[in-house]
């Protein structure tokens, strides 16, 4: 089996993306899996550029994309993509798309073809916080989900795709707010690698309490 794993470069002024960051730390082997680790630029078009020359390239099995949170206090396995494109600031190539669709001919939203419970069970399980998100935002990181299910509906069929959004990294929110969550990069490689390995295993839960009430 292969994996393709995917982290974003940084955006919005900061220095460092803690979703590259921890992806890069990722074995290159998992549960008999090899883990493939590429980076993509928070950038509307070149991303999904990216996304769909690496998905060529390797023609993985799974993919998961990794992308930063800022505030969020845990990690989120993500449940759907939609398909709109509606940023609050300029991407790092200065596009800042309003109301638009990413895909003209996709549907209105894909949901995640990964075991999306199971994921969140087996970062608890080990120890860390997790849990199911119902919206990755309009943004590039709801973005690379939605085209990663796009490419696999259209042009990869058996593809399964997947995001996770992790926390800032604890140097992050120096000068932030003092109540800004964080998490430490080791916890966050932790909480991926748990998440993959559940991915990669491909069995999902019915377990009602890894859910939200929002």
């Amino acid at each position: 089996m292969k994996v393709l794993v995917t982290g974003f470069d940084p955006f919005g002024g900061e220095r460092v993306n803690p979703a590259y960051e921890a992806v890069k730390a990722l074995p290159d082997t998992l549960d008999g899996a090899q883990i493939d680790k590429r980076e993509l630029p928070t950038a509307f078009a070149r991303s999904a550029a990216a996304l769909e020359g690496y998905l060529c390239e390797l023609q993985p099995d799974i993919v998961l994309c990794v992308g930063q949170a800022g505030g969020t206090p845990a990690v989120r396995v993500e449940r759907v993509a939609i398909n709109l494109a509606d940023a609050r600031i300029p991407d790092n190539d200065g596009a800042q798309p309003l109301d638009e669709p990413l895909r003209a001919d996709g549907d209105a939203a894909y949901f995640s073809t990964l075991p999306v419970r199971a994921m969140v069970q087996a970062v608890r399980a080990a120890g860390l916080p997790c849990s199911v998100s119902y919206t990755a935002g309009t943004y590039v990181c709801n973005a690379a989900l939605y085209n990663a299910l796009y490419l696999a509906a259209k042009r990869f069929p058996g593809l399964r795709a997947g995001f996770v959004h992790v926390p800032y990294l604890p140097a992050q929110v120096a000068g932030k707010d003092a109540l800004t969550p964080c998490m430490p990069l080791p916890a966050i490689v932790q909480s991926l690698t748990a998440a993959l390995q559940a991915a990669i295993a491909g069995v999902e839960t019915s377990d009602p309490a890894v859910g939200t009430l929002q």
